[in-house]
């Protein structure tokens, strides 16, 4: 099925022809007692019928939404397609996230049953129990005896419905006939440039085609194996691993976790892999300490011998990672896109790759650059919008259904396009997390120590922070604690000044996940000025002049850590 030639289609419908084409096949590895397992799509199908079932029998009816905080696994999968079966939708929360985001995200979608993976995951619940919304039902995929408030946390098999094959068939025809691409499939939230989050809506049209699309434009097989480590949460690896995994019949493994990739390879034996940029270049420098990375063949051995082609998404891909892997024939092929996107917009290929590209647009999807170059998207795979922020969806998408991206590039004679830069205050990292800098500046600073902060960490694996200290505050501070120091600069680099700085910026930055916590940071002699071209007349902050200005302190952060 083409995305280009085929009638609009649905994940579900996409979903019920896998099960009626396949059933007797294998379908997912899982680890379990100690070894990778296979699991058939029908014995899958089995679970996800009954837990549609008991998600109906819960008062689950078109449109309403059902909130899934939870770790890769493979209750993730039965979770995502029985919402869907159920005519639900899907409302994924990162693991990582705090009690407070996660609450916030919970109340904005108005979820009425929330699906948790541990008693880990409901503890963070209960430290925020009393900002819950009312009328909210728990059901945990482990033991759990924490309790939310007045609302107990139940089994998850306690939603789930025993269902006979007629009704299983019935189930499924239902959700195929009520079930059109313009019926809501998700809202993921995405970070916005204040730090609030903004819910991506995303239909079953919009995920079906771009499933569909980048499977024309990569060329995945029916034999091949993809090994599944980016968290389902994201849209990268939903799209990318999950429905293209179900709309090719191929197959699909689930690791352990992050630390186990390399060794899962060595089991699984993957011929696809999807990845970020920060996974690659961990490979990369292991085999440089090892002294191997020169060796003919190395790279595929130590991703199981069997692999054809990687893929790099989620942030910038280094050229030193794209030329190495050339090197070792291994092809690693880079796209480009957004959770607006659903998300693939560029894709490179085996026929398609250029070094230094994020690829040509995929099949049914229109790129344009404006005149500021900005790169702009239009076609099947642009979001319905954001939920309930009717003012933010008219910023993103024009009246003719531009979708503008907010980052700028270029588009060669041939087609490949390229990223030169970003019109948003957006951080992306090298793990592919989107952090918003003015959000944790806007904390940081509420800290009496701190009169100015600017965030980094573009292409790094973890935040930094250039901090200007409170020049008053700071004196008091040292007068009190009787921190013996006899000039600025000796105050600056004192251990126990470095300390209290620690302390403040750990305290503002409590209730933020680990990936957006600033792991390092230098205290500044002078702040930031209008007159040094660093603020703008308004004061607000130009993070380019002062990136330049301060290299050498940015550089020093990360040159003191490994970034792994």
């Amino acid at each position: 099925m083409s995305a280009t030639s085929a009638e609009p289609t649905t994940i579900v419908a996409i979903y019920a022809d896998r099960i009626a084409d396949s059933a007797d096949q294998v379908a997912l590895w899982i680890h379990r007692d100690g070894r990778f397992q296979s699991l058939s799509w029908g014995e899958l199908h089995q679970d996800v019928v009954r837990w549609a079932a008991g998600l109906q029998a819960a008062g689950v009816a078109a449109g309403d939404r059902v909130l899934q905080l939870s770790e890769n696994r493979y209750e993730w999968i039965v979770a995502d397609l029985a919402i869907q079966l159920a005519g639900g939708v899907h409302v994924p929360v990162h693991a990582p996230l705090t009690g407070p985001q996660i609450c916030e995200q919970l109340a904005h979608s108005g979820a009425r049953i929330v699906l948790l993976s541990t008693a880990d995951q409901a503890a963070k619940l209960a430290g925020v129990a009393a900002s819950l919304p009312p009328d909210v039902r728990y059901f945990c995929y482990e033991a759990c005896d924490t309790s939310l408030g007045s609302a107990a946390v139940s089994p998850i098999e306690q939603l789930a419905r025993d269902t006979s094959v007629d009704e299983a068939a019935e189930l499924v025809a239902n959700a195929r006939s009520n079930t059109t691409p313009e019926t809501l499939s998700t809202i993921l939230y995405t970070s916005g440039t204040t730090g609030e989050p903004k819910g991506v809506m995303l239909t079953q049209g919009n995920l079906a085609f771009n499933a569909l699309a980048t499977i024309e434009a990569f060329g995945e097989r029916e034999d091949d194996v993809r090994l599944n480590f980016l968290p389902l949460s994201h849209i990268f690896a939903r799209t990318c691993d999950l429905y293209t995994w179900i709309a090719r019949g191929s197959q699909l493994a689930l690791a352990q976790s992050r630390e186990t990739v390399v060794a899962d390879c060595a089991e699984v034996r993957p011929t696809l892999l999807n990845g970020v940029p920060y996974f690659y270049d961990r490979v990369y420098r292991y085999l440089c300490e090892q002294g191997l990375h020169e060796h003919p063949g190395v790279l595929r051995k130590a991703l199981g011998d069997n692999v054809r082609m990687c893929c790099s998404g989620g942030a910038a891909l280094p050229d030193h990672l794209f030329d190495y892997f050339a090197s070792q024939q291994l092809p690693l092929l880079q796209g480009y896109g957004l959770t607006e996107t659903s998300p693939v917009i560029s894709l490179s290929s085996e026929a398609n790759v250029r070094r230094g590209a994020v690829g040509k647009a995929i099949p049914g999807v229109e790129l344009r650059i404006a005149d500021d170059g900005e790169i702009q998207t239009h076609g099947p795979h642009v979001m319905e919008g954001y939920y309930r922020n009717e003012h933010a969806t008219r910023e993103t998408i024009d009246a003719d259904g531009w979708l503008h991206t907010g980052d700028l590039g270029h588009i060669d004679d041939d087609g490949f396009l390229f990223i030169t830069g970003r019109r948003k205050e957006i951080l992306v990292t090298s793990g592919g997390k989107n952090v918003a800098p003015v959000w944790l500046e806007s904390l940081l600073t509420q800290d009496p120590l701190i009169l100015q902060a600017l965030v980094v960490g573009d292409g790094r694996n973890f935040l930094a922070a250039l901090i200007v200290p409170n020049p008053d505050n700071l004196r008091a501070a040292i007068i009190r604690d009787a921190i013996p120091v006899s000039s600025r600069e000796e105050a600056l680099a004192h251990p126990r000044v470095l300390a209290m700085y620690e302390a403040a910026i750990a305290e503002r930055l409590r209730n933020v996940s680990y990936y957006e916590q600033v792991r390092k940071f230098r205290l500044l002699d002078r702040g930031f000025t209008i007159e040094s071209g660093e603020l703008t007349p308004k004061m607000s902050l130009r993070r380019g002049v002062i990136e330049t200005n301060f290299a050498a302190e940015i550089a020093a952060m990360y040159a003191s850590s490994s970034e792994c």
